[in-house]
């Protein structure tokens, strides 16, 4: 299952038990410099929610009783995912969460999984850190999506071995509503700008036209989309 392999397991983590004050919560969270933590029951393995620094700082400012349990700061109580869940839905709960806590096939605590993790796995398959460029391509979402992909990873094989592939929704009101579907595509490195050139006028050619193109090395884009289809170098 991919989201246990990026779980941290409750074993590794700072967590707090729901018994504790919000002053004793406030020292774990200086000692171990973290902005929140999980809060558990006492037999660890039920997730009450999360205990953020920042609301203990803003409640001690304003007066408020430290003697309290930490429970009555206690936020994210429901934002879980199961290990088992889909990977979209990870997108869908952790939004601006630092991290998401993920529960057991038996609602029990596992770990959470956090923002960092996700990214890196999604850097893992841009292939960024072995790539040259990244082109983003267009195509319509029409039938034959994988057809269309077969297509446009065809033309791109013909001049270099492919390094990454990830595809993306293009907002409707964009590219005149035609194109709704981003493909990027990661080339690795060692291609020339004479082959990027001629895999963007071979897709261009074949209905799938470039609409930007990142220089991973250089860490700038080369073709943007408020000019699709042209190299900077060549304005």
């Amino acid at each position: 299952m991919l989201i246990k392999s990026l779980v941290i397991k409750k074993d590794y983590l700072t967590t707090v038990n729901e018994h504790a004050t919000l002053e004793e919560a406030l020292k774990v969270l200086e000692s171990s410099g973290y902005r929140c933590v999980p809060i558990l029951d006492d037999s660890g393995k039920i997730f009450r929610g999360n205990i953020y620094k920042m609301h203990i700082y803003r409640h001690k400012s304003q007066g408020g009783d430290m003697s309290l349990p930490v429970t009555y700061l206690l936020k994210n109580a429901t934002k879980t995912i199961k290990i088992n869940a889909p990977f979209f839905q990870v997108f869908f709960t952790i939004k601006d969460l630092p991290y998401i806590a993920v529960l057991d096939t038996d609602n029990t605590f596992y770990g959470i999984l956090t923002h960092a993790r996700l990214l890196d796995m999604l850097s893992s398959a841009w292939n960024i850190k072995t790539g040259a460029y990244v082109l983003t391509v267009l195509s319509t979402n029409d039938s034959g999506n994988l057809t269309k992909m077969t297509k446009m990873t065809k033309i791109i094989a013909k001049f270099v071995n492919l390094a990454g592939a990830m595809t993306l929704d293009a907002p409707a009101s964009e590219f005149d509503g035609k194109y709704v579907r981003r493909t990027l595509f990661t080339l690795p490195q060692g291609t020339t700008e004479t082959e990027l050139k001629a895999i963007c006028k071979k897709l261009k050619a074949k209905g799938f036209p470039v609409v930007a193109v990142e220089d991973l090395a250089a860490g700038m884009n080369i073709m943007s989309e408020e000019k699709p289809g042209v190299f900077l170098n060549e304005e």
